[in-house]
């Protein structure tokens, strides 16, 4: 049975990229198009990662990862921040808000799996 993970991807293209990275390898995948809606997952389905997008409806992905992080119940859940922001100061926040990664897009797919790999 597969590592179960969310992706948390507002753009439809961003998506069907991600998609495309990881169909070689045997995970159970969920989606989340908004900040409000990644949460309720995670909460609702205790995912094994996240692949949470920052620039998101709603609630952006730093945000989401704080709120996670510092919540009981999904506080262990591991998180790869996927994002085009890719300033030192983002990826910055972006840890200091508990991400346990920081990925930029455009990526590669061997390196996403690599990142993946580590945490499932």
């Amino acid at each position: 049975m597969g590592k179960n993970i969310l992706v948390v991807e507002d753009s439809p293209t961003e998506l069907t990229l991600i998609k495309q990275a990881l169909q070689t390898k045997n995970y159970n995948l969920t989606y989340a198009s908004d900040g409000e809606e990644a949460i309720a997952k995670a909460t609702k389905d205790l995912p094994d990662l996240i692949l949470l997008d920052v620039v998101l409806p709603k609630k952006n992905g730093f945000q989401v990862c704080r709120q996670l992080k510092t919540t009981a119940q999904t506080k262990d859940i591991k998180i790869i921040l996927l994002t085009s922001k890719n300033q030192e100061s983002d990826k910055f926040w972006g840890m200091k808000q508990g991400a346990d990664e920081y990925v930029t897009k455009p990526f590669k797919n061997d390196d996403l799996l690599k990142t993946i790999a580590k945490y499932v």
